[in-house]
């Protein structure tokens, strides 16, 4: 028989043991407004757009067409796909931004990718579902550097 210390006691549960998986935890959608760049008074409204940190390009569907080119984009499992990509301008709440959006055809998902989303100047808040404000653009140093971090030793050929 064990003794009272080796028997096994019943295992404890914690409150993450308890909490209830959340297959979709972070994932969402936004409507979003496309523009002709060219054109404003040509716009769609899109309802529903996946907000996708993973994907570069933002995917709307192929009846919003502001200016058309085909290019190439591998998707993840590999597989290269030929779609027409344009230039519109992407509205969403109180953000906006112009990028280069590829038009879905049918079966594709609608999504907003994050070159969209750098533009806009947002971060995913992924536990509300809500894109937040990411803040001012870091565009030069806040002070200047020292002049002497700027002058460079001299250097003879005599030392050598």
């Amino acid at each position: 028989m064990p003794k009272s210390w080796m028997r096994r006691s019943k295992p404890v549960k914690t409150i993450m043991d308890r909490r209830k998986p959340d297959k979709d935890m972070g994932a969402f959608y936004v409507g979003c407004k496309v523009e002709n760049h060219k054109d404003p008074k040509k716009s769609a409204v899109v309802p529903h757009l996946l907000v996708g940190t993973e994907s570069e390009f933002t995917w709307i569907p192929a009846d919003v067409r502001p200016v058309k080119k085909d290019f190439q984009v591998q998707m993840a499992n590999g597989q290269i796909l030929t779609r027409a990509v344009g230039c519109a301008i992407l509205r969403v709440g109180g953000y906006e931004t112009i990028d280069e959006v590829v038009f879905a055809q049918p079966g594709d998902l609608s999504l907003l990718g994050s070159r969209a989303l750098e533009g806009m100047s947002v971060q995913v808040d992924a536990r509300r579902k809500r894109l937040v404000a990411a803040g001012p653009v870091i565009a030069a140093p806040a002070r200047r550097p020292l002049e002497r971090f700027n002058q460079f030793p001299s250097v003879s050929a005599a030392g050598f």
